[in-house]
């Protein structure tokens, strides 16, 4: 049997030990109560619950995480470089900060659509609505639901990096997720990722593979940037080469 995974199994995979419970290995239980933060609301009848859980994919977490899943599958370091390649695109860790969330739900039906007015990330003073989201979460439930949410990791305007010189960041959902649950209270989560550095989990060739990645891409959008351009030049050409011959046989009229 193959010991290589694809990075939506790996994806999976994670998802499941995050909730249904600890992993086997210590070191990653230590890094995943770090980086995992839960929540649980009970109804007056002390029947009723909620709860919430959220981890945050910092880089000290996502290495544990590769680093037990080589251990565990005994991979070579040709197969873990490929793992965690496969597994940086999957999470798109380049321009994104993703956060994954859970919710056990035994009470009332939620009604989450559309979650990314449901959810945000605070940085600084300022508040970030999702650049994306598992779309499941638009789809009222009760049980088990859980998904991946991603805030953008840099301005869209000016490209600044959002993390920069931060101390904390708060994930909050509002308390429309579940109001006779949350009293109509907003749930809050905080991490220090003050010492986050997503930066080293791009080296050798993993980075060097990321890299041409966004190369290959930059240079096909330039391209067909260079395509529309052409176009239009190519439309203004014509537009004045029309006017120039008009011109010519107005003037051979006077």
């Amino acid at each position: 049997m193959s010991r290589k995974f694809g990075p939506l199994a790996a994806l999976a995979l994670l998802l499941c030990i995050l909730t249904m419970g600890p992993a086997s290995a210590d070191s990653f239980d230590q890094v995943l109560k770090r980086w995992t933060k839960d929540r649980l609301y009970k109804g007056e009848d002390d029947i009723t619950t909620l709860n919430i859980e959220v981890t945050y994919y910092s880089a000290e977490f996502i290495e544990a995480y590769i680093n037990k899943e080589a251990e565990t599958n005994l991979w070579t370091q040709q197969e873990t470089e490929d793992f965690k390649y496969k597994f940086l695109q999957t999470l798109r860790m380049e321009d994104m900060i993703p956060i994954h969330i859970a919710f056990v739900n035994n009470a009332e039906t939620m009604y989450l659509g559309p979650f990314d007015i449901m959810v945000k990330l605070i940085i600084g003073n300022k508040s970030y609505k999702p650049a994306d989201y598992d779309k499941r979460f638009n789809f009222k439930f009760q049980g088990k639901k859980d998904g991946l949410v991603f805030f953008n990791r840099y301005d869209p305007k000016t490209g600044a990096d959002l993390l920069s010189g931060v101390k904390n960041v708060t994930l909050e959902l509002g308390g429309a997720i579940s109001p006779a649950m949350t009293r109509g209270q907003a749930t809050r989560f905080m991490w220090n990722v003050s010492k986050d550095d997503p930066s080293k989990l791009y080296a050798g060739r993993t980075a060097a593979r990321l890299e041409t990645d966004r190369l290959l891409k930059r240079l096909e959008n330039l391209r067909k940037d260079r395509s529309e351009e052409e176009a239009k030049l190519k439309a203004i050409d014509d537009e004045i080469n029309t006017i120039q011959t008009r011109l010519d046989e107005l003037a051979s009229i006077q």
